[in-house]
């Protein structure tokens, strides 16, 4: 699966869990909360106030894409 500011949180995290720690530093707590698994990385980052470019860049990173 490629990751992209359009990917859900959802898929992101049953395909690759090790980036829920990401998530954590952007204070999405609530991983498991059927809204947060439906929203796209791009809206959580909105929500949160993070920069969704630098998020997706470290899980980018970590995946090896």
């Amino acid at each position: 699966m490629e990751v992209t500011k359009n990917s859900f949180i959802g898929q992101i995290l049953e395909s690759y869990p090790e980036t829920a720690k990401y998530f954590f530093e952007i204070g999405m707590h609530c991983l498991g909360c059927p809204s947060a698994r439906s929203e796209t990385l791009e809206q959580a980052c909105m929500v949160h106030g993070a920069d969704a470019d630098a998020l997706l860049a470290k899980i980018k990173a970590e995946i090896g894409q």
